[in-house]
């Protein structure tokens, strides 16, 4: 069990590494999920610091997670990107799996924003939608508060109301109508992975109230409401996982359905930004 002290300890030669490489205080993270990585395409890029340099960071082992903190801003507004996020199914705990997100906000981070590859469980959905996240369910064997809590950090028991912000679900909405966008909207429910859900578990999920599944953000979400930031976070529908119509689904679809739908994306992020 790691103590408040070790916590700040660690947490402070993260922060003083990146300091150290890098003079630029963001005010707003984002996090890449699975075959997202060239979003930093609209990025004006200041500068780069390797997950494997950063003491105690942990390092992406998958498949199109570059691996590194990106520096720079979008429409004038000072970000911090990471290019590569971790899984529980890497073999990563759920305080590394938040540690990142921790490391962000001590650099500045007021707002998170998340992206993810889902599969889509809502009969109105298509692959290759985006999904506007308006609330998630945990069904992770864990969670990433669990252990001493340091007060002045977050609340024991942080309340779950309003995890992502109303605010800008409203702003998501208008920016997407502007840019003539079909957005949907939904809850997204996070599990462990690494296997994809049997048409079983599609059909419990869906009748649970869920829209999307994935295998991430649930832990970062809730380190980032735990240390009081703003959350705007959005799934690609990679896939779609509806039980009586089941279809094999490889990782190469999956990537292929999300970077052909990346720019879409990307732009509605930068719409976003240049509003927070």
């Amino acid at each position: 069990m790691t103590s408040t002290k070790e916590f700040h300890t660690t947490l402070n030669e993260a922060t003083s590494y990146i300091k150290k490489q890098i003079d630029f205080q963001p005010t707003i993270g984002i996090i890449l999920g699975t075959g997202l990585g060239s979003l930093v395409d609209g990025i004006d890029m200041v500068g780069t610091v390797d997950y494997d340099k950063i003491p105690h960071f942990p390092v992406s082992t998958v498949e199109s997670h570059a691996g590194r903190l990106l520096f720079g801003t979008i429409k004038g507004k000072k970000v911090v990107c990471m290019q590569g996020r971790f899984h529980f199914y890497e073999g990563y705990s759920f305080k590394q799996i938040a540690f990142p997100v921790q490391v962000m906000k001590s650099l500045g981070m007021e707002t998170l924003i998340v992206s993810n590859a889902a599969g889509g469980m809502n009969p109105n959905f298509v692959a290759g939608d985006i999904m506007l996240i308006k609330d998630h369910i945990n069904f992770f064997p864990g969670n990433p508060l669990i252990g001493p809590n340091d007060n002045n950090w977050g609340d024991r028991f942080p309340d779950m109301y309003e995890v992502y912000n109303q605010g800008y679900i409203k702003m998501a909405k208008e920016v997407a109508a502007e840019q003539k966008l079909r957005l949907q909207e939904g809850v997204y429910v996070g599990l462990t992975g690494p296997c994809l859900e049997t048409a079983a578990e599609y059909r419990m999920f869906r009748g649970f109230g869920a829209d999307a599944v994935g295998m991430s953000t649930v832990p970062e979400v809730i380190a980032a409401h735990h240390q009081h930031n703003k959350i705007l976070a959005f799934s690609i529908i990679t896939d779609m996982g509806l039980p009586d119509n089941m279809h094999p689904c490889s990782l190469d679809d999956v990537i292929g359905t999300a970077s052909r739908t990346e720019p879409k994306l990307r732009d509605l992020i930068a719409g976003c930004v240049e509003r927070m």
